[in-house]
């Protein structure tokens, strides 16, 4: 369990009850004022009306959940065009840890760019990856593609990476060790400049996001300046191959984080045919019903960094990949899931962060929401605002940054538009100035400071220059997010929104909520949610082990 103290109650006092209850303490969380702690069932209860103690929460198990990616999505255009790769950005993986040597994680000397490694695990201080997930996630985001003459490169090759390893060696570990990863980040984001935080682990939502100590911690983070990107999950069909709504994962379900559904690039590099992959998490999130995810971006096939020493590699053989360089391993893999969305996404970040250091996590997401590519065939708890286009919104950073000189750029293909908590905005243009960028505004709030938030310039006209209004909900075209229909007869035409709650269903759209309250997720048995996994009902990390969820190995164009 994770015990948190009551207010102004100092945490060794509150670890000293505990210990006197029977309880075997673990690590302190000094950032929830919390420890971990094992307690024996039958004194929880009475553990939990002691007045010291405010709160007591499971410590949860969580798991973990590109040749041509860079190409879909525009970052190998912004590379090649602008010259930014990540330099100097520090991106901190949380996850199952890194290879302790991969060629494609150097510099121009060969030096290599992971500045920073510590164990949440076992302690240990040299750097190691015995399960291969968090090498893999570190490739997709900042991979030089040294050892496939750069046909396999990231989104970031230039940026650091710092290590936070969570995970063993069977990609499993406990939200307490995320929470102190977190907090570790904080503590050195000056220090290594960190600005991005990806999480491609996640676990089950249990209790609101106001007071699950993950998503809290996740929320220091952004309060503290650094986005954190979380994967959605991997829960988006039943076990019978169903479409499922309701199925994002913790922390992803939070409002300050920036929550990444997977996309199919369909092994091209257009964009015309790429699809939102089957297994993709959809929203509304559970207990507290907010729109999400926030973006889609490619995470089907994607070939990024193996290393040998890890359990990916021994059980995923198929799955490996050789480059054009002579190695005695070989050194790719392909696998699928949002944990390889994720990174994408934060790669991305890095580049704009290079373009102008002086944006704040809720801007980078409005920014990443305003220039991506929605398309008709989906809803927005599938696709988020849509599609993740790179080059857009590195463009659109690079003029804010400097909006006097660099001319706004094209608009070609941007959805212009942003899922403001539940509710879907266009109609505007953002600026650099709105108020809805200021630390501590929470996503989704209608005021900040006390003032309303705005994002930009109202757009009664194409170029905006003919209105001098700001841009906020209620003022502009805004609507509730929409999921289904509520069927008061036959024809089921009037909108579900979020605001609405039914327990009728057209057999396809998820059941959210009944008559008294209570979340239900169609699909479920006896109202709990479905976490995708074995028949043995373990969580299981999408393209391991997984009969339908093989990595799938693009061929060759």
């Amino acid at each position: 369990m994770i015990i948190r103290a009551a207010d102004s109650v100092p945490l060794p006092r509150m670890a000293a009850l505990a210990a006197l209850t029977g309880a075997q303490l673990g690590r302190s969380l000094a950032g929830v004022n919390g420890q971990v702690a094992v307690v024996p069932n039958a004194l929880l209860r009475a553990l939990a009306s002691n007045p010291l103690v405010a709160r007591i929460s499971l410590d949860r198990e969580i798991v973990g959940v590109n040749e041509r990616t860079g190409a879909t999505v525009g970052a190998a255009a912004i590379r090649a065009q602008l010259g930014y790769d990540g330099a100097g950005i520090g991106i901190a993986i949380v996850d199952s840890g890194i290879t302790a040597w991969h060629d494609d994680l150097t510099d121009a000397s060969l030096s290599q760019r992971v500045v920073e490694f510590e164990d949440f695990v076992g302690g240990a201080e040299a750097a190691y990856d015995d399960y291969g997930h968090g090498t893999h996630v570190a490739g997709i985001l900042g991979g030089n593609g040294l050892d496939s003459d750069g046909a396999r490169t990231g989104v970031a090759p230039g940026a650091h990476i710092i290590a936070l390893k969570v995970l063993d060696g069977t990609g499993r570990g406990y939200a307490s060790d995320v929470i102190a990863a977190i907090d570790h980040a904080i503590g050195r984001r000056d220090a290594l400049n960190i600005r991005i935080l990806n999480l491609s682990v996640a676990t089950g939502v249990y209790e609101s996001y106001t007071t699950d100590p993950l998503t809290l911690a996740a929320k220091r983070a952004v309060d503290a300046g650094i986005t954190v990107v979380a994967a959605a999950g991997n829960n988006g069909r039943t076990q019978s191959g169903l479409t499922q709504y309701g199925g994002i994962t913790s922390p992803a379900n939070a409002p300050w984080v920036l929550t990444v559904g997977a996309s199919s690039h369909m092994g091209t590099t257009t964009r015309a045919d790429d699809t939102i992959a089957r297994f993709t998490s959809r929203g509304p999130t559970a207990i507290d019903r907010r729109a999400k995810p926030d973006i889609v971006a490619p995470g089907v096939g994607i070939e990024s960094l193996s290393n040998p020493d890890s359990a990916l590699y021994t059980s995923s053989s198929s799955s490996l990949l050789g480059g054009t360089r002579p190695t005695s391993y070989l050194p790719y893999l392909s696998m699928s899931g949002t944990s390889m969305a994720a990174p994408v996404v934060s790669g991305t970040i890095a580049l704009m962060l290079q373009a102008n250091p002086d944006l704040t996590p809720n801007a980078i997401k409005a920014l990443l929401q305003y220039t991506a590519e929605g398309r008709p065939d989906y809803d927005p708890l599938t696709e988020g605002a849509g599609f993740l286009n790179t080059q857009g919104a590195v463009e659109l950073a690079r003029h804010l940054a400097a909006p006097s000189s660099v001319p706004y750029p094209s608009m070609q293909g941007w959805g212009a538009r942003l899922i403001w908590g539940n509710y879907l905005v266009s109609g505007g243009r953002l600026t650099a100035d709105g108020t809805a960028w200021g630390l501590g505004v929470t996503w989704g709030d209608d005021t900040a400071s006390g003032r309303e938030v705005t994002w930009g310039l109202r757009c009664s006209s194409s170029d905006c220059l003919s209105t001098s209004s700001s841009w906020r909900v209620g003022h502009t075209s805004s609507s509730n997010v929409v999921w289904g229909s509520i069927c008061g007869g036959t024809d089921c035409t009037s909108p579900w929104t979020i605001a609405l709650v039914t327990s009728t269903t057209d057999g396809e759209t998820v059941v959210w909520g009944t008559d008294d309250g209570e979340t239900v997720v169609w699909g479920t048995e006896e109202g709990e949610t479905v976490v995708w996994g074995t028949d043995e009902g373990e969580t299981v990390v999408w393209g391991t082990s997984c009969p339908d969820c093989a990595p799938i190995v693009w061929g060759r164009q």
